[in-house]
């Protein structure tokens, strides 16, 4: 894995023209509770200074273009990123065209990052429990138009398995429709059920035909100086998992 203060990059064999990173928390100008690169406009931040973290991430990670920003709602949509404007309501973009950045913002779930390895297309994926149960992994493969074993998948920053605690109705979503998630959950403390959401997006990409996949090794609850997280902080920011395909100069 390589970070350094702004983001983390994934350790993954894609080819050399695919950019990706994921935000962490620190190097914006949002004042708390949104301390302090908050890249999401939806949660209360100043507007301005939402525009401000946008504006510096741009510039420091060199990006080709403002992100596709999309409205997020925990459903199972997959749009193509050139076909949207900001806003539009989907959990996950997808392009084979260079210059596009293709974003989803995180506090806990998941954000999936997918591109082939001919570096010809890639793929952002918001993939909280509820997008997970309902098929958005599935919907994001579909919508790529890529042969599953030629797809690389990395999971970034999410809640961890020791901190993930759901009731017995998240649980029975799951394995009623798959046995082998029955693997991702084990008895809380609390009478409930720890959910390890890495394991239960691993099953799903598996059982479509990705075997490479990387990345799940975070807890973004119990890493507070890293990460937001809404199930510990309740109003909080949002980190961006964001990937684009640079072009033959390098833009």
């Amino acid at each position: 894995m390589n970070q350094n203060c702004q983001w983390i990059v994934p350790d993954w064999p894609a080819p050399s023209r695919i950019h990706a990173l994921s935000t962490l928390r620190h190097s914006g100008v949002s004042d708390a509770p949104y301390a302090s690169l908050n890249l999401a406009g939806h949660v209360g931040d100043d507007e301005n200074a939402v525009v401000n973290n946008r504006k510096r991430l741009i510039g420091a990670a060199s990006l080709p273009a403002m992100p596709h920003w999309l409205k997020q709602v925990h459903g199972v949509a997959c749009v193509n990123a050139m076909d949207i404007a900001d806003g539009c309501t989907a959990d996950a973009s997808y392009t084979n065209k260079s210059g596009i950045v293709c974003a989803v913002l995180t506090a806990d779930c998941l954000p999936l990052l997918l591109c082939d390895k001919h570096g010809s297309t890639v793929c952002a994926v918001h993939a909280g429990w509820r997008g997970l149960a309902h098929g958005v992994i599935e919907s994001a493969i579909t919508a790529v138009g890529i042969s599953a074993k030629d797809l690389l998948a990395w999971m970034g920053p999410a809640i961890g398995p020791d901190a993930f605690e759901v009731g017995a109705e998240v649980r029975q979503l799951f394995i009623q429709t798959d046995n082998d998630a029955q693997e991702a959950f084990r008895p809380s403390p609390r009478g409930r059920w720890l959910a390890d959401i890495y394991h239960l997006a691993r099953l799903r990409l598996l059982k479509r035909g990705v075997e490479h996949i990387y990345g799940g090794k975070w807890c973004t609850l119990s890493d507070p100086e890293r990460f937001y997280s809404h199930r510990r902080d309740g109003n909080t920011g949002r980190m961006a998992s964001m990937i684009w395909i640079l072009d033959h100069s390098g833009n």
